[in-house]
């Protein structure tokens, strides 16, 4: 039983014994948990994962073997057709319709209206105008149609939502990655600058000749061993509209842990603030105040931010226009402090360069940064090399 699921295992390089299935399978018969999907996942989690980051790989060999295992043990799961899965108060608009919606002006007046209908609203509502609902035209809710408001709950449709009150899990990037191609890796080593520092703890071969040949006795002589001196900060976005470039940055992700010996990263979602993390599993119990960071980290770290820019104007010209919180700072001025701590500072964007011309956030973003933005390809990579390198 499960002998599939621990060939998938071991097939995506997570060290998966037969020790560790029996373990699972005894657990199993003691009814150490309540047979439901959720707690069969995390059981067999805790018992085959022992580093946390193999813990997005098991997610991956876990949904395609169980895919499907939506009921409790012993139902047999609904053949449900996708059609009747879809929102039942989704409406789809044409573009003569979309038209006629207005949008209900400034980030005061949308903020300001939203207060109000949530004080004066006491049920449900769907497909209408004005309440907070699913479907219809109101800038409040999800579901519909409306060219600037606040998404409640739900999924992006549109992707024109200034705010978003919801609360999404996101994914670490897996350092164990491994490369299809090594070219990555080529254009990272660009921004090398070797130094030996450190304890003497390598044999110098060419000092030990030499000193043993002028004192006519074995004069062993050691050194630091020679690294990349170069120092970098890593910022990477992720969640919305980056996940279709999990893939992308977690080749990046690979290769820079490789390279870099004196690498520091975090996360951030569409634009940093004042606050960032490490560990996308707990992003709001343990975040890492940007004020730390600008000062534990000092003017000589390389820093790059990777994002694709992508998101409403208000979150980075306004205070409170973050998606996910209410910042006091517009990210405009975090960005700002940023560049101007880490004067050797670029941004890699995963997007088309052609499409940049169409987002005002791209063009916002571009400009604190002096345009230097770079296509996330091994063209714009090298030539983020360049830059970081003539700015020491």
């Amino acid at each position: 039983m499960f002998l599939n699921f621990l060939d998938e295992l071991r097939s995506a390089g997570i060290p998966a014994s037969l020790k560790e299935h029996l373990l699972l399978l005894e657990a199993l018969d003691a009814d150490v948990i309540d047979r439901t999907p959720e707690d069969f996942y995390y059981l067999a989690r805790a018992t085959y994962v022992k580093d946390e980051g193999l813990l997005d790989r098991f997610d991956q060999v876990f949904a395609k073997v169980f895919r499907g295992l939506t009921t409790s043990y012993g139902q047999q799961p609904a053949d449900i057709p996708a059609d009747w899965l879809k929102a039942v108060a989704e409406q789809f608009l044409t573009s003569e319709e979309m038209e006629r919606v207005r949008s209900l002006g400034s980030w005061d007046e949308i903020m300001n209206t939203l207060k109000k209908r949530l004080e004066e609203q006491h049920g449900r509502h769907q497909g209408g105008s004005k309440w907070v609902g699913t479907g219809g035209t109101s800038p409040f809710g999800n579901g519909g149609y409306n060219p600037e408001g606040v998404r409640i709950g739900g999924e992006s449709h549109h992707g024109r939502a200034l705010k978003v009150w919801d609360q999404r899990e996101f994914r670490n990037l897996d350092a164990t990655r491994e490369l299809g191609t090594r070219n990555i890796k080529v254009a990272l080593r660009r921004l090398r600058r070797f130094a030996r520092e450190g304890a003497a703890e390598e044999l110098d071969i060419d000092g030990t000749i030499d000193g043993t040949a002028r004192q006519g006795w074995l004069d062993v002589r050691m050194r630091p061993e020679r690294r990349n001196a170069v120092k970098l900060l890593l910022f990477l976005d992720v969640g919305g509209s980056m996940d279709p470039f999990v893939t992308l940055c977690e080749e990046l992700f690979s290769a820079a842990t490789s390279e870099f010996k004196n690498l520091e990263f975090f996360y951030f979602h569409n634009c940093p603030y004042e606050g960032v993390w490490k560990d996308n599993r707990r992003r709001f119990a343990e975040r890492t105040p940007m004020w730390d960071v600008l000062h534990k980290y000092g003017h000589d770290y390389k820093c790059v931010f990777v994002g694709d820019a992508s998101m409403s104007p208000y979150e980075i010209t306004h205070p409170g226009g973050s998606v996910e919180h209410m910042n006091e700072e517009a990210g405009a001025v975090w960005l700002h402090r940023l560049t101007t701590t880490y004067p050797a500072a670029v941004w890699l964007n995963p997007l088309p360069q052609e499409h940049w011309g169409y987002t005002q956030s791209i063009r916002i973003v571009r400009e604190i940064m002096t345009d230097r933005m770079y296509p996330l390809t091994l063209a714009g990579l090298d030539d983020a090399m360049r830059e970081l390198t003539r700015k020491r």
